[in-house]
Protein backbone atom coordinates (compact mmCIF):
# COMPACT_ATOMS: atom_id res chain seq x y z
CA UNK A 1 0.00 0.00 0.00
CA UNK A 2 1.33 3.47 -0.88
CA UNK A 3 1.99 6.10 1.77
CA UNK A 4 -1.01 8.24 2.68
CA UNK A 5 -0.70 11.77 1.35
CA UNK A 6 -1.21 14.87 3.48
CA UNK A 7 -4.37 15.63 1.51
CA UNK A 8 -5.80 12.15 2.12
CA UNK A 9 -5.04 12.37 5.81
CA UNK A 10 -6.58 15.84 6.23
CA UNK A 11 -9.68 14.73 4.32
CA UNK A 12 -10.01 11.66 6.55
CA UNK A 13 -9.65 13.81 9.69
CA UNK A 14 -12.18 16.30 8.37
CA UNK A 15 -14.65 13.48 7.72
CA UNK A 16 -14.06 11.99 11.18
CA UNK A 17 -14.77 15.41 12.71
CA UNK A 18 -18.34 15.19 11.42
CA UNK A 19 -18.91 12.15 13.67
CA UNK A 20 -17.71 13.91 16.85
CA UNK A 21 -19.98 13.77 19.87
CA UNK A 22 -19.67 17.24 21.40
CA UNK A 23 -23.07 18.24 22.81
CA UNK A 24 -21.52 20.22 25.67
CA UNK A 25 -18.67 22.22 24.14
CA UNK A 26 -19.91 22.14 20.52
CA UNK A 27 -16.17 21.91 19.66
CA UNK A 28 -15.80 19.11 17.12
CA UNK A 29 -12.34 17.78 16.27
CA UNK A 30 -11.26 15.08 13.85
CA UNK A 31 -7.93 13.31 13.64
CA UNK A 32 -6.32 10.78 11.36
CA UNK A 33 -3.08 8.84 11.68
CA UNK A 34 -1.29 6.92 8.97
CA UNK A 35 0.95 3.92 9.48
CA UNK A 36 4.09 3.10 7.53
CA UNK A 37 2.03 0.96 5.15
CA UNK A 38 -0.27 3.85 4.22
CA UNK A 39 -3.33 2.69 6.16
CA UNK A 40 -5.33 5.54 7.73
CA UNK A 41 -7.05 5.33 11.12
CA UNK A 42 -9.48 8.06 12.17
CA UNK A 43 -10.86 9.43 15.40
CA UNK A 44 -13.18 12.12 16.67
CA UNK A 45 -13.64 13.65 20.08
CA UNK A 46 -16.29 12.04 22.28
CA UNK A 47 -17.52 14.12 25.19
CA UNK A 48 -19.00 12.98 28.46
CA UNK A 49 -21.00 15.07 30.93
CA UNK A 50 -18.19 14.70 33.47
CA UNK A 51 -15.72 16.31 31.01
CA UNK A 52 -12.91 14.32 32.69
CA UNK A 53 -14.00 11.21 30.82
CA UNK A 54 -14.04 13.01 27.47
CA UNK A 55 -11.53 11.66 24.96
CA UNK A 56 -9.89 13.74 22.25
CA UNK A 57 -9.85 12.87 18.56
CA UNK A 58 -6.08 12.38 18.48
CA UNK A 59 -6.15 9.75 21.21
CA UNK A 60 -9.10 7.94 19.61
CA UNK A 61 -7.20 7.72 16.30
CA UNK A 62 -3.96 6.50 17.90
CA UNK A 63 -5.69 3.96 20.14
CA UNK A 64 -7.74 2.71 17.18
CA UNK A 65 -4.56 2.26 15.13
CA UNK A 66 -2.81 0.39 17.93
CA UNK A 67 -5.86 -1.79 18.61
CA UNK A 68 -6.01 -2.71 14.92
CA UNK A 69 -2.36 -3.75 14.79
CA UNK A 70 -0.50 -0.68 13.55
CA UNK A 71 3.04 -0.57 14.84
CA UNK A 72 4.67 2.44 13.22
CA UNK A 73 2.64 5.64 12.86
CA UNK A 74 4.27 8.12 10.52
CA UNK A 75 1.81 10.99 10.00
CA UNK A 76 -0.94 12.67 12.04
CA UNK A 77 -3.57 15.23 10.99
CA UNK A 78 -5.84 17.22 13.30
CA UNK A 79 -8.81 19.24 11.98
CA UNK A 80 -10.98 21.72 13.89
CA UNK A 81 -13.31 24.56 12.92
CA UNK A 82 -11.21 27.44 14.24
CA UNK A 83 -9.64 30.46 12.52
CA UNK A 84 -6.27 29.60 14.06
CA UNK A 85 -5.05 26.04 13.75
CA UNK A 86 -5.62 23.97 16.89
CA UNK A 87 -2.68 22.00 18.31
CA UNK A 88 -3.13 18.87 20.43
CA UNK A 89 -3.72 19.24 24.17
CA UNK A 90 -1.13 18.11 26.70
CA UNK A 91 -2.58 14.62 27.14
CA UNK A 92 -2.67 14.11 23.38
CA UNK A 93 0.89 15.41 23.01
CA UNK A 94 2.00 12.76 25.49
CA UNK A 95 0.23 10.00 23.53
CA UNK A 96 1.54 11.30 20.19
CA UNK A 97 5.08 11.44 21.53
CA UNK A 98 4.86 7.94 22.98
CA UNK A 99 3.15 6.18 20.08
CA UNK A 100 4.04 8.34 17.06
CA UNK A 101 7.57 9.54 17.89
CA UNK A 102 8.84 11.63 15.00
CA UNK A 103 5.63 11.34 12.99
CA UNK A 104 4.76 14.36 10.87
CA UNK A 105 2.00 16.46 12.46
CA UNK A 106 -0.39 18.43 10.24
CA UNK A 107 -2.87 20.94 11.68
CA UNK A 108 -5.81 22.06 9.53
CA UNK A 109 -9.13 23.87 9.74
CA UNK A 110 -12.36 23.86 7.75
CA UNK A 111 -11.39 27.03 5.88
CA UNK A 112 -8.62 25.10 4.14
CA UNK A 113 -5.65 26.38 6.12
CA UNK A 114 -3.06 23.81 7.09
CA UNK A 115 0.52 23.63 8.24
CA UNK A 116 3.05 21.07 9.27
CA UNK A 117 3.98 21.49 12.91
CA UNK A 118 7.72 22.03 12.91
CA UNK A 119 8.25 22.33 16.64
CA UNK A 120 8.82 18.70 17.58
CA UNK A 121 10.06 19.62 21.09
CA UNK A 122 6.47 20.71 21.82
CA UNK A 123 5.45 17.07 21.50
CA UNK A 124 7.86 15.97 24.21
CA UNK A 125 6.47 14.09 27.20
CA UNK A 126 4.07 16.16 29.26
CA UNK A 127 5.44 14.68 32.48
Amino acid sequence: MAAATVEQLVLAARSARERAYAPFSKFKVGAAVADDGGKIYTGCNVENATYGLTICAERVAVFKAISEGASQLVRVAVVADTPELTPPCGACRQILWEFCGDAELILANLAGASERAADKPDLSPAF
